[in-house]
């Protein structure tokens, strides 16, 4: 219940919709708590020879109660629709920021199309609990206690008659809902994995062409699919049965009301009206009783859901500024590795005890077999990775004294594989360069030899590009 916790407390982010939906939803719950018991009421006029205009006066209320049980119920759904989608908005917003936020460590052990799932799959089954689940789920609560009162001030037997047939729901909701926790946890799970399968096969279209892999792939991805298919087809068996089983229980709950307030009426402790008042609180709560099974399967996976986003949003980063750590600008470029080792997480070292000195305007060549460390030494100097041992200057300054997204401005890393955003040209040769002038474009353009390039495409520099 931790992680739901937490879920609700970005609600509270936004309390007027918040306050709005809870309060819509009480005054619309009161609302038709009025209309079965101003039926009984017309029924007992009726029975006892009441005036016309009593019972006109009488159905004209509820009818205006009806309608306004009907705006109510709109206001609420419109209420906790946007409480949703801010809640959801500010967690992925979260959720993105904490991605860019994270070192090259954490994206060492994570699979691309598992962090997608997270932030679409999983942040939109938060979005329905929100929406659906978690007001509603209260709407449900507060009109059961609202009824159970109503019926112990009519007739404190027939309440009782009511209340036995609680325990069997509850323990139904609790077991079931232990039950689709876990399944939608490995839903949600292989549903990342199948996007992984989904995401390096199309990127990876062309050798897949090329090597003739495409029934490998297929067999690769229908077995992801199959996995996936089987589990949700287990988690909505679990939902299907409850349903009926609700279903079932409210009805051996009517019949036995109707059994024993046959008793009650005879025996003049009850009128007809109060009666039918009962029968009608209990028609109220068939519906929410059906839907109790789809609220505990939205709790359940959003449960699920929150433990995968939270995995994420309270991921540490191995990168971070120290205490007093201070701003460079503009930097003569003299950069040192003292008797620098580094590892990865599998502990293996990558790089063992190097001293390299590189003088600035100086040209330095690393030359060595492939996984030898090469690239690991441009990675510790931008701080994609820290040293575990030695250290590394610039200016005669420890890296890590220096704010990281200090140093990364003033070190410029050239990778292997060439990325483009989906984006313009000229946005993609300006990328990460704040107010930077048309004309600049340009000049770096013709120092790469792209300019004659450029200039030879339909719209030139405001040519669309992407992967």
């Amino acid at each position: 219940m931790h992680t739901l916790s937490r879920l609700i407390a970005y609600g509270f982010r936004h309390r007027i919709y918040l306050s709005g939906a809870f309060l819509t939803m009480i005054a619309a719950t009161v609302s038709a708590m009025a209309i079965p018991y101003m039926l009984g009421g017309a029924i007992d006029e009726a029975i006892g020879n009441g005036t016309r205009s009593t019972l006109i006066f009488i159905s004209l209320g509820i009818i205006l109660v009806s309608v306004l049980r009907g705006i109510l119920s709109f206001g609420q759904s419109y209420l906790a629709e946007a409480l949703s989608q801010k809640v959801t908005f500010d967690l992925r917003e979260d959720f993105f920021k904490k991605l860019q936020s994270l070192s090259f460590g954490f994206y060492d052990q994570q699979q691309t199309g598992n962090l997608m799932s997270r932030a679409t799959a999983d942040i939109e089954a938060v979005r329905m609990f929100i929406s659906m689940g978690l007001i509603r789920g209260i709407s449900i609560f507060v009109m059961l206690i609202s009824i159970l009162g109503i019926m112990g001030y009519q007739n404190w037997r027939l309440a009782l008659v009511c209340f036995i047939f609680m325990p069997p729901i509850i323990w139904r909701a609790v077991l079931m809902s232990r039950k689709l926790r876990s399944t939608w946890m490995e839903v949600q799970s292989e549903t990342g994995k199948l996007t992984s399968v989904l995401q390096e096969n199309i990127t990876g279209i062309k050798i897949v062409k090329i090597f003739g892999a495409a029934a490998y792939e297929n067999s690769k991805f229908s077995e992801k699919a199959s996995r996936l298919a089987d589990l949700t087809y287990e988690a909505m068996k679990l939902f299907a049965v409850q349903g009926p089983l609700m279903t079932f229980i409210f009805t051996l709950s009517t019949a036995a009301i109707l059994f024993v307030g046959g008793y009650e009426f005879s025996a003049e402790r009850i009128t007809a009206g109060v009666l039918a008042s009962f029968i009608f609180y209990m028609a109220m709560l068939a519906m929410p009783i059906r839907m109790m099974g789809w609220l505990i399967n939205t709790l359940s996976r959003a449960q699920s859901a929150g433990e995968r986003i939270y995995e994420v949003l309270d991921a540490e980063s191995g990168i971070k500024d120290k205490i007093g750590s201070v701003d460079i600008q503009r930097v003569q470029g003299r950069v040192e590795f003292h008797s620098v080792s580094a590892e990865y997480k599998t502990g293996d070292s990558v790089v063992t005890e190097v001293d390299l000195t590189a003088k600035p305007g100086q040209i330095v060549a690393i030359m060595g077999a492939a996984g030898s460390g090469k690239s690991t030494l441009v990675h510790l100097i931008a701080r994609f990775y820290d040293v575990t041992k030695g250290k590394i200057t610039i200016d005669d300054i420890d890296i890590r004294d220096i704010k990281v997204e200090s140093v990364r401005k003033n070190v410029g890393v050239v990778f292997q594989d060439v990325f483009l955003f989906a984006a313009s040209i000229k946005e993609n040769i300006a990328y990460g360069v704040e107010d930077v002038g048309f004309e600049k474009i340009v000049n770096v353009s013709k120092i790469a030899q792209l300019h004659e390039f450029i200039e030879g495409l339909p719209q030139g520099y405001d040519t669309l590009v992407g992967e």
